[in-house]
């Protein structure tokens, strides 16, 4: 680990030296006075365990090398499954003292890659947005679908409701598995996630006594009164040129407050809905790392809070 304090002269001139790379994966907290940098050594590995029907699920673990326990959060991917972007965001939680755990939830799908989704997608994208929700027109688009691009639509749209039930599932098997881990503090999980893991991540803040949740651009939690059992801090970031997600924003927000939770909200106006991807096209640089760093410290506050 590498751990020090300094001057923020000093610490520009360290941003420059050899050791460049690390600094900009944003592993440095500001005070008053000093700039304090952590880069905490790591390992990481492939990994599995078994869900709510038996089956097993793979899952990427990023862990600090420490002697003794740490947090842990879970890391939900997007729409594209478990690829090198989340792998990398599990590596930057793990850089600074928390164990992350990221897992695949499409391990049962095998056509579901990221290049098969791309382009099932891709196609779905072609329905102007008023008419997704029209059953008639969803049916000639499927219908006009190759059986590959038809599984991609059917999965993630007109099978939605049940394929998010059961990864709601596999991700509280999931909680199970890392209470098993060594490395891991099992009073002190969380539980973030992007997209449609943002929607996972606020579904199981209701249905797990998480100790901080941090949803990115996801859907609210259904039923929305679901909120009543919440019981750890949300801080949900959203997009503030993402129709989809922040029409709900002003219901959730209702709900947060009629059920006196602690809550707060971000919307990163003139951005879009992924504007946290680097690999994406919408990636807003600005907005990633501002987001970035309130999100750290929010878990640092919430599951650091007794070390």
């Amino acid at each position: 680990m590498i751990h020090c304090k300094c001057t923020s002269k000093e610490f520009i001139k360290l941003a420059n030296s050899a050791n460049k790379q690390a600094f900009v994966n944003y592993p440095y907290i500001i005070t008053r006075e000093k700039v304090l940098v952590i880069i905490m050594e790591f390992s990481s590995e492939t990994s599995k365990f078994k869900c709510f029907d038996g089956a097993v699920m793979t899952c990427y673990v990023a862990a600090p090398k420490t002697k003794t326990p740490n947090p842990a959060i879970i890391v939900v991917h997007e729409a594209w499954g478990l690829n090198t972007q989340i792998k990398g965001v599990a590596d930057r939680y793990a850089q600074q003292g928390f164990v992350a755990v990221a897992p695949h939830l499409f391990s049962r799908q095998k056509d579901l890659t990221e290049e098969a989704i791309q382009r099932g997608m891709t196609q779905m994208w072609k329905l102007p947005p008023e008419k997704r929700n029209d059953p008639a027109e969803m049916q000639k688009l499927i219908a006009s679908l190759s059986e590959e691009d038809r599984k991609i639509v059917n999965f993630f749209f007109t099978g939605r409701e049940t394929a998010e039930q059961a990864m709601t599932k596999d991700l509280l098997s999931c909680v199970d598995y890392i209470k098993t881990l060594q490395s891991v503090d099992p009073e002190s999980l969380g539980i973030t996630g992007f997209c449609l893991g943002g929607g996972l991540s606020y579904q199981l803040a209701t249905e797990y006594p998480f100790k901080a949740a941090v949803p990115f651009y996801g859907a609210n939690p259904k039923p929305l009164d679901a909120i009543a059992k919440i019981s750890g801090p949300v801080f949900g970031i959203s997009a503030g040129e993402d129709q989809r997600i922040t029409c709900g924003v002003s219901a959730l927000v209702e709900s947060m407050i009629a059920h006196k939770k602690t809550f707060q909200l971000k919307i990163y106006q003139g951005t879009q809905h992924a504007f946290f991807n680097e690999t994406r096209p919408v990636y807003n640089k600005a907005a990633a790392e501002d987001a970035w760093t309130l999100a750290l410290a929010f878990f640092n506050k919430y599951l650091k809070a007794n070390q």
